[in-house]
């Protein structure tokens, strides 16, 4: 069987094409970077794959927002391509910046183009960027990605992770729904609301790290799976050990399976 062929879009001020594109390699499939022009000059490229990954980074230097930039020529230019390839049953994933673009240009939520998003990504309640490693809750969903994973341990690096829903009957509909996929915990493994700084990075309503759309094949997280795919990342192993593989693998290896 042919090895499943994954897209990592990339823009000027992405910085983790690279790892990203890697790691879906690692765990099996053909990824190739693809600069946001080329897709702009021929849209029906995107057929050609199976995933599509928007990864983090500072695209177009997160001017006017985080991702907004780049969530504006998808949602301008590229909305039918968009909704094409996941009603064909593909998946998409965005990672941080990649997180920020697909919400904001409305892909991963299921809005229409003339619709007001139902929740965004903003500022951290630090008011900083954020350099840390976080404990991560799954929830019991449809989604792909996150399929036998209870638990991860991942990093976090942004300034606009915040998750904000705009109201609390979307946060609902969301939650009902399935669809926040991802929450962040206390290292001893409780949340239930009760998740603060640092825990909690960025102050995100509800603990959320990372949600899904309506068909559980598009998915949106703050952390970096790509950046602890290797038990060595693990900021303990020299202590703890090594296990067999790093955390964020899961996800990737789920994505590749899919396929199968």
């Amino acid at each position: 069987m042919a090895k499943p062929r994954v897209l990592v879009l990339r823009a000027p001020g992405t910085n983790c094409d690279r790892e990203t594109a890697f790691a879906f390699e690692l765990a099996g499939g053909t990824a190739e970077r693809v600069h946001i022009n080329r897709i702009l000059e021929r849209p029906d490229m995107i057929e050609g794959f199976q995933i599509l990954c928007v990864p983090g980074g500072f695209s177009y230097g997160d001017d006017v927002a985080a991702g907004r930039i780049l969530a504006s020529q998808i949602r301008r230019h590229l909305w039918q391509t968009m909704a094409d390839f996941k009603d064909a049953g593909k998946l998409i994933l965005g990672i941080c910046n990649g997180f920020q673009v697909l919400i904001k240009s409305g892909i991963l939520l299921d809005e229409q183009q003339d619709q007001s998003a139902p929740a965004t990504l903003t500022w951290n309640d630090s008011g900083r960027y954020e350099d840390r490693w976080v404990h991560l809750s799954a929830d019991d969903s449809t989604c792909v990605f996150l399929r036998g994973i209870e638990q991860l341990y991942l990093p976090v690096a942004h300034a606009e992770g915040k998750f904000v829903p705009s109201s609390e009957d979307n946060m609902q509909q969301l939650a009902s729904a399935g669809q926040l996929a991802l929450r962040y915990e206390n290292a001893n493994g409780t949340g239930n609301g009760d998740v603060h700084f640092p825990a909690n990075p960025n102050g995100s309503i509800g603990n959320v790290a990372g949600i899904c759309d309506s068909t559980g094949r598009v998915l949106g997280l703050m952390p970096h799976p790509e950046r602890h795919i290797d038990p060595t990342h693990h900021p303990r192993w020299t202590r703890e050990g090594l296990k067999p593989e790093g955390d964020g693998m899961a996800i990737f290896r789920n994505a590749i399976d899919f396929f199968s």
